[in-house]
């Protein structure tokens, strides 16, 4: 049974930093691309970060402030969150690609997490 758990999120004053952890209890291929979400405005949720492979991918509005990483021995995923905006609270959510694809807004990801909050004030 897949199941994806995230970690990491809490409360922090603007400037802060937090990092958040997505671990996958079961076996994941090295080549599937993982992703964080949250939530927005007008969409369901947006990407905020993607990575497949080495490649990584940034939405706009987290570019130069948040980093994706993974330790595939691990299964984990993380997200550095760095220079924190009160505009980034949210529910964040990770999750795994269907098939063995760089990131694009049409990939489908099948499997999620539960989310994990982050509050910046």
């Amino acid at each position: 049974h897949v199941q994806l758990v995230e970690s990491g999120g809490g409360s922090v004053q603007a400037g802060g930093s937090l990092t958040l952890s997505c671990k996958a209890y079961f076996y994941v291929p090295g080549s599937r691309c993982m992703g964080w979400f949250r939530p927005v405005p007008g969409k369901e949720r947006e990407a905020v970060a993607a990575i497949y492979g080495d490649a990584t991918y940034y939405s706009d509005s987290v570019k130069g402030r948040f980093t994706i990483s993974r330790d595939n021995a691990k299964n984990t995923v993380y997200l550095q969150m760095d220079s924190l905006k009160p505009e980034d609270t949210a529910m964040y959510y990770c999750a795994k690609s269907a098939v063995d694809s760089w990131y694009s807004s049409g990939l489908d990801f099948n499997h999620w997490g539960q989310g994990t909050q982050v509050t910046v004030s």
